[in-house]
């Protein structure tokens, strides 16, 4: 048996080879002929990860019937808008009843906003899949730095066996039935990370990052449970944990792609400069349509919303939310 991979950007390929280190064969899905033999003959992956020297165990194809078709676990980790043509492929090669499929993305279906699990079930009919998710830097699992995940899933089971193939001395995994309120931390946090970059960009301090952060968190959450899920979930690793880790790090895509809005730059040009998908701005537009779908209050997204696509400008933005009516913290607070 073995393990199939989809993705070979920082995550999958950062995963993949924490899989081979661990004894597993692994296949890694990879999009075209040229990227599989480069990879397969260097067991690096230059563009995302640098001089990181990966497992023999990995078998890098572009063919997706050889990753999947018969694999143990089937690990889905290409951005979140590849998540629907990319499960729609493997669907053809995956039997749900003996086959474990895992999202490991993080945003939301732009057409429909569905959360990534809703969109693996509707494309692979009786699969139970499993969100893995938490403060997790690619860069910092490839050196085996210490980190702490959460595997998540309707199906305990499923949660169990994720947490059992990740397990190492430095990937601890804990799990959790809240599989909307980990799906929804792991894609919103995104968004207040995208703004904390832009106030660094700005030249704004710590408090102001501070208060971003807490009342960014308030958003989330009231989001979360008019959704469905257990706000205690955003207190865990998925929620606050990721929310540290994407504010605060030069790792975060997000907030690199804040920085340079902060600084002037265009939401356009800023992801360009970045390389890499920033999934806080896709998951901007879908959080700003939820809010007006739930009736929840978001004015942290209303204002990032309207400096991305309405040209509003920045600093008028942040002076709008500090001068917002009055309210009673606690009264907020209990709110969610």
């Amino acid at each position: 048996m073995y393990i199939a991979v989809l993705g070979a950007g920082s995550w999958g390929t950062a995963l993949a080879d924490l899989l081979g280190q661990k004894g597993y064969e692994v296949r890694l899905w990879v999009r075209t002929p040229e990227e599989a033999e480069k990879l397969q003959n260097t067991y690096e992956n230059s563009r995302y990860l640098p001089g990181v020297k990966l497992s023999r165990n990995i078998v890098f194809s572009c063919n997706m019937s050889f990753c999947v078709n018969g694999a143990e676990c089937v690990i889905c980790a290409v951005p979140s808008g590849a998540v629907n043509s990319v499960s729609k492929a493997a669907a053809e090669y995956i039997n749900p009843e003996k086959q474990i499929f895992v999202s490991v993305s993080k945003g939301f279906e732009a057409k429909t906003k569905e959360r990534l699990s809703q969109v693996i079930e509707r494309n692979i009919h009786g699969i139970s899949p499993v969100v893995l998710s938490g403060p997790s830097h690619a860069e910092e699992v490839a050196k085996k730095l210490p980190t702490t995940n959460v595997a998540a899933s309707k199906n305990s089971k499923n949660a169990e066996y994720v947490q059992e193939l990740f397990m190492t001395d430095g990937f601890r995994v804990y799990t959790n039935d809240d599989i909307v309120g980990v799906e929804l931390g792991g894609a919103l946090k995104n968004i207040i990370a995208l703004c904390a970059g832009v106030l660094d960009g700005m030249g704004m301090g710590d408090n102001t990052k501070a208060a971003l952060m807490t009342r960014g968190m308030a958003e989330i959450a009231r989001l979360g449970v008019s959704m469905g899920a257990r706000k205690e979930t955003f207190f865990g690793l998925t929620g606050m944990g990721d929310l540290i880790v994407t504010c605060t790090s030069m790792h975060s895509r997000n907030r690199k792609a804040g920085i340079l809005i902060g600084q002037g730059m265009t939401a356009e040009k800023a992801m360009s400069e970045v390389k890499m998908v920033v999934e806080g701005i896709p998951a901007t537009i879908a959080a700003y349509e939820l809010a007006k779908d739930y009736n929840v209050d978001m004015p942290i997204v209303n204002a990032i919303y309207g400096v991305l696509f309405e040209g509003k400008n920045v600093r008028e933005s942040v002076s709008g939310l500090m001068n917002r009516p009055k309210k009673n913290e606690m009264e907020e607070l209990i709110k969610w």
